[in-house]
């Protein structure tokens, strides 16, 4: 049986991003486990259906490394208690023209991080009501709002030990998930 082929998207672009971060710990996890594809978001352009019928290069490319994918696993921040304006563009990108979508039927994961204590909840409400529009079957159980703070993430990159077997685990639950979800054909 071959690995699953995953794609990281990462809803922010900072330099420092926590969310960054955090999504390549989570990879450390499970890494053997899976093919990980970090899927760099920041380049894409701005949505515009005026483009329809004639995507730029890097629309096309984005879409077809989309639909190579088992499954998604969305790593996000929050920006004004939703998702962030550069994770929307490529959902909307990725979803337009209605006639070729690249996110349909593939499994999705959706985990975030940020100071606060209710850390990235709503933004992971609002991703996980657009995934259900792209048809995407998105693991609801466990959830992942994940607070950040001193020794989540090590001086090696990897999960702490406070938040190690949760974290570990819910990668595990994700990469069954993907697996249960498998796209036919």
């Amino acid at each position: 049986m071959s690995k699953s082929r995953i794609g990281v998207i990462v809803g922010s672009n900072s330099q420092s991003s926590i969310n960054m971060q955090l999504a390549r710990a989570l990879v450390k996890l499970v890494a053997d486990k899976a093919d990980f594809e970090f899927i760099d978001i920041g380049q894409l352009p701005l949505y515009n259906r005026d483009h329809d019928d004639a995507l730029p290069a890097s629309v096309i490319e984005f879409k077809d490394r989309i639909r190579n994918k088992d499954g998604i696993l969305f790593v996000t921040p929050e920006h004004n208690r939703s998702v962030p304006a550069l994770l929307k563009n490529a959902l909307d990108t990725g979803s337009r023209p209605p006639k070729d979508r690249a996110w349909n039927g593939i499994a999705a994961g959706v985990i975030g991080t940020s100071g606060g204590g209710p850390a990235t909840s709503m933004a992971q409400q609002h991703l996980r009501n657009i995934l259900v529009f792209l048809d995407m079957p998105t693991m609801q159980q466990p959830e992942g709002f994940i607070q950040w703070k001193d020794g989540l993430i090590d001086q090696d990159g990897s999960i702490g030990p406070a938040s190690h077997q949760f974290l570990t685990t819910w990668m595990e639950k994700f990469l069954a998930w993907v697996s249960l979800h498998a796209k036919a054909g």
